[in-house]
């Protein structure tokens, strides 16, 4: 199939970065087509491991072209600290790397308003991650958007920065938050400019044409459907849309052009930041899921809220995206538990109800109804046989595959490249 996406189904931190790695080296070109450097995957090679929040995690394959599509919002200083990583590691960038003019830019002020809309919420925050994302966007469906075009004749962009620094200025000086100092800010960007300018192409005839000559296109899906602007518990979600529409929206390319949508689940259910999370454990039952799985965010650092894996909410994105096939991340963090939970649906004032019945409220209020498994003892993560694996291990895992009533494409149970089971 030339074109693929890969879609976290759940709350984020999915493991996207390691299966977009793995599937990448049979691609020609690895797109990110939404969100911006508030998304954090990993990669893994040898003892090495690379954070990624703006370039798609497939760059270090030979193949394959990094395409940074216009429906991603883009932190000038974010990407160039990326592109010094890869360099430094011997990427040829001029080869690997394409930008968007259509991108529009995450500025100094975006990040400011951020944290000062989120300190002003106080005990109602939203838990951003403070990274001007939410800002940036709210600037390009007003028309006050600065986009990577705008870079490049720098003296139309100089003059429509200052005229949007001097408004945000004021809302800052509300909020008690310091200013932007504008002419400091515009010398920074004017060397970042001539960083970025030459990577910068027209996005959208190489993708159409990468179609029509049956090349194959990796869509990676940067924050989990859990979190789309519209299909989660608003007003607990990220700034754009994370449904597989949005890879039309966000690079170009008609939503029929892609024939395979890949969900990537991880075998119990984590987020970062506030809002409703049905199946959330506390204690030390969490503590040592988190430990285990080092559930922290690749961004903020903060320790990831725990939960049992919710089939109920991963139904819904399966649904609304017509995922063909599923993966599972991080199994062997299960190893050891005596007893494991499944939500497989959810109560509220004593009738059943779907994920997409619920608002923010009605979520936090469901009582999920569980089913229970039997834990297995064994370390599994040096398995690669699915005939292997524990008995009690594959009865999960089965259960999972019928639920969804989708195809299981294989289990991860470790970090590496290869530490994967066929299923």
């Amino acid at each position: 199939m030339p074109a693929e996406s890969v879609l976290g189904l759940q709350w984020g931190d999915e493991g996207k970065g390691k299966i977009v790695d793995l599937l990448a080296q049979n691609a020609d070109y690895v797109v990110r087509y939404h969100g911006g450097n508030n998304a954090g995957h990993t990669v893994v090679l040898g003892e090495k491991k690379f954070f990624f929040r703006l370039i798609p995690s497939g760059i270090f394959h030979k193949r394959s072209t990094a395409i940074i599509a216009n429906g991603v919002v883009l932190d000038p200083e974010v990407l160039i600290g990326e592109m010094d990583i890869l360099e430094a590691e011997g990427v040829n960038l001029k080869k690997k790397l394409i930008i968007s003019p259509r991108c529009h830019l995450i500025l100094p002020y975006h990040k400011e308003l951020d944290i000062a809309y989120e300190n002003a919420r106080g005990k109602h925050k939203l838990g951003t991650t403070k990274r001007g994302i939410g800002p940036a966007y709210s600037d390009k469906v007003s028309y006050n958007g600065i986009r990577v075009y705008d870079l490049l004749n720098w003296a139309d962009f100089a003059e429509k920065f200052r005229f949007q620094a001097k408004i945000k200025n004021k809302v800052l000086k509300t909020f008690g938050v310091k200013p932007v100092n504008i002419n400091s800010a515009l010398n920074k960007l004017k060397k970042q400019r001539t960083r970025i300018l030459p990577y910068v192409k027209d996005t959208f005839e190489i993708l159409n044409d990468a179609i029509a000559d049956r090349k194959k296109i990796l869509f990676e899906g940067a924050h989990g459907i859990m979190l789309d602007l519209d299909w989660s518990p608003y007003p607990f979600a990220t700034a754009s849309n994370t449904v597989v529409g949005s890879v039309n929206t966000g690079s170009g390319l008609p939503i029929n052009k892609l024939g395979n949508v890949i969900g990537i689940v991880k075998a119990f259910t984590s987020r970062v930041g506030e809002g409703p999370l049905p199946t959330e454990l506390h204690g030390r039952l969490a503590d040592s899921i988190r430990e285990r799985g080092g559930e922290y965010g690749t961004t903020t650092g903060r320790p990831r809220r725990i939960g049992w894996l919710d089939l109920e909410a991963v139904r819904f994105s399966c649904k609304i995206n017509n995922v063909n096939e599923i993966v599972i991340t991080k199994l062997d963090i299960l190893s050891g538990l005596l007893e494991l939970k499944i939500c497989i649906g959810y109560m509220l004032n004593g009738r059943k109800i779907h994920y997409s019945e619920c608002g923010y409220k009605e979520l936090a209020k469901v009582k999920p109804l569980y089913k229970k498994f039997s834990g297995w003892m064994d370390d599994i993560s040096g398995i690669r046989k699915f005939s292997r694996l524990p008995k009690e291990c594959k009865e999960y895992l089965n259960y999972i595959g019928k639920f969804l009533g989708v195809k299981i494409k294989f289990v991860s149970v470790g970090a590496e490249r290869n530490a994967n089971v066929k299923y």
